[in-house]
């Protein structure tokens, strides 16, 4: 069983992927590739000059599965459905169990409605401000918790909010991932590729 299921490998999803993995939790992310980074470029995301939108999701989902993030491409989910002991999602590949499920699918609401996840009266997910929905352990970020407020830099901001708040949950206590210098890996605990990148 997976701890956390991610549902949408866009800025949000990965971001929350890239969390949870990095600090120990197994973690999955189904990804269509359906993200609209694929139109985008980037002068807006701080710490970034510019960046095209291909190239920001090719080092985005690179990020993620150095950390451990078990990246899916292709891989729908077509159905989530609570069970006694969190959620089982369902894709043309099989089923998964995880504990926690974050949607980070745009403004398709489809599957959270369908879990019972409460919207407004625009058609919005409803989440406080840790992402969780009225769905205990059941997590939206993105497009669709935000009324015409799309930028991948909030997405993002989403998924790592929604992150630690499983994190805490799991570990009991706030939990904090700040990284410091003395946290960087020498270019020889890097893999192959990330190391040549340097």
């Amino acid at each position: 069983m997976s701890t956390v299921a991610i549902v949408g490998g866009g800025p949000a999803g990965l971001s929350a992927g890239l969390f949870t993995a990095k600090n120990g939790l197994e973690t999955v992310v189904f990804d269509t590739d359906e993200t609209w980074m694929h139109k985008a470029h980037l002068f807006n995301y701080l710490g970034i000059r510019s960046i095209d939108g291909e190239e920001f999701m090719t080092i985005a989902r690179g990020q993620a599965t150095d950390r451990g993030v078990d990246l899916r491409m292709g891989e729908e989910v077509t159905g989530v459905e609570e069970t006694g002991d969190g959620f089982s999602l369902t894709t043309d590949e099989g089923d998964y169990d995880a504990e926690y499920v974050v949607f980070a699918t745009g403004t398709d609401t489809e599957l959270p409605e369908s879990l019972g996840c409460e919207v407004d009266d625009d058609g919005l997910v409803e989440v406080d401000l840790s992402m969780q929905t009225s769905v205990e352990d059941v997590y939206a970020t993105g497009a669709m918790i935000r009324n015409q407020e799309w930028q991948a830099v909030i997405s993002a901001g989403d998924g790592g909010a929604a992150a630690l708040d499983i994190l805490s949950n799991e570990k009991g206590e706030h939990f904090h991932d700040f990284d410091t210098p003395a946290d960087v890996p020498s270019l020889s605990d890097l893999p192959d590729d990330e190391a040549e990148g340097e």
